[in-house]
């Protein structure tokens, strides 16, 4: 049998327990559980959630549901307490991962009913465990791309915002890709060529390269980055297999870069993408387009680029004619951490 020990007194008053919870203990069945999901992201992977749980300061509780001996679904839970506040995220903050979340094995192939059911059981399971076993007053969760049904969330009390993501389906083919890109863009991509900017797979020291640009970019902005390089390092020297990045060059000069993570199909633009300093140049949008070839020419069903609900972004993101997916932040607070939210936001302005 499964089941956490503190999970026991759920059952009192004649509560049934339909789905109980297991603590995982190593990467093996976590891992292969990620790609029974439609919806399982290279963020969810064991040694990218501890390796996070390392630089955060957090508490990894990576739980697996189960029905019977069947696992239902994983949900990785970050414990945090900060003076009198206690607090559960999903994902964990300053780590540049956008989504995680909640996810359920066979999604696809189970009917509505049986889908319904499993997830509203399992979330409130997992639901009592953050608030009443780690007596949580503080909870952010963003779900993954399109795992639309955020209903058990609001039928917990949690409020939902939407997030925003872009797509492009790379099985229309890579002309068609090409094609759907604004003129503006495609101008923008053949100038950069042929003025001699090159792109090329990067090392560790290119990822240095985009970290500092990025650093200096917030700096302009009145900004700063909470991720560490330290954490990216990190990330990298486990993740070499499934991230690629692309380093734009100018007279041997690397100018610009993004870095892509591949994983279930799916490519994904992380981070990256800061301004270029030459005018007149889109070293990123030249290193974006070989990543999005690279992509369809080793088999990807998709390209995502991360981050379409900022305004300004999105304008920019909008230009590769992609279409949006959406996710939810479900957030469940008390009423003092939700001011001590507030002071926090109105600080950091």
């Amino acid at each position: 049998m499964h089941g956490l020990p503190q999970l026991e007194k759920l059952q009192d008053g004649g509560l049934k327990m339909r789905i109980e919870l297991e603590i995982a203990k190593d990467d093996k069945e976590w891992n292969e559980l990620i790609k029974k999901s439609p919806h399982g992201s290279i963020f969810h992977t064991w040694k990218w959630l501890k390796i996070s749980e390392k630089y955060t300061n957090t508490k990894l509780y990576p739980i697996i549901g189960y029905k019977g001996e069947e696992p239902i679904g994983i949900f990785p839970i970050f414990y945090k307490k900060k003076y009198f506040i206690r607090m559960a995220f999903s994902p964990p903050p300053h780590t540049g991962v956008t989504y995680l979340g909640l996810l359920l094995i066979n999604y696809n192939k189970l009917k509505e009913s049986k889908r319904l059911s499993y997830l509203i059981e399992f979330h409130k399971f997992v639901d009592e465990f953050i608030c009443k076993e780690l007596n949580c007053n503080y909870i952010l969760i963003t779900t993954p791309p399109n795992f639309i049904d955020a209903r058990p969330f609001k039928w917990t009390n949690y409020t939902l915002d939407p997030i925003y993501n872009y797509r492009i389906y790379l099985s229309v083919g890579l002309d068609k890709v090409w094609e759907n890109f604004k003129p503006e863009l495609r101008s923008h991509i053949k100038r950069t060529n042929k003025r001699g900017v090159k792109v090329e797979f990067g090392d560790i020291n290119d990822l240095k390269f985009i970290y500092e640009s990025l650093v200096w970019r917030y700096k302009e902005q009145g900004r700063s980055i909470k991720v560490k390089f330290d954490y990216l390092k990190e990330i990298y020297e486990n993740y070499k297999k499934y991230m690629k990045i692309f380093i734009s060059k100018f007279n041997d000069e690397p100018i610009g870069g993004i870095v892509v993570t591949a994983f279930n199909g799916v490519v994904s633009y992380w981070i990256g993408g800061a301004k270029a300093k030459l005018k007149g140049l889109s070293p990123n949008d030249l290193a974006q387009w070989e990543a999005i070839k690279w992509a369809y020419e080793n088999g990807f069903k998709y390209y995502e680029e991360i981050g379409a609900g900022t305004e300004n972004l999105s304008h920019f993101k909008a230009k590769y004619n992609p279409e949006l997916t959406i996710c939810f932040t479900a957030k469940k607070s008390s009423a003092l951490s939700s001011l001590i939210e507030k002071i926090y936001m109105k600080m950091k302005k």
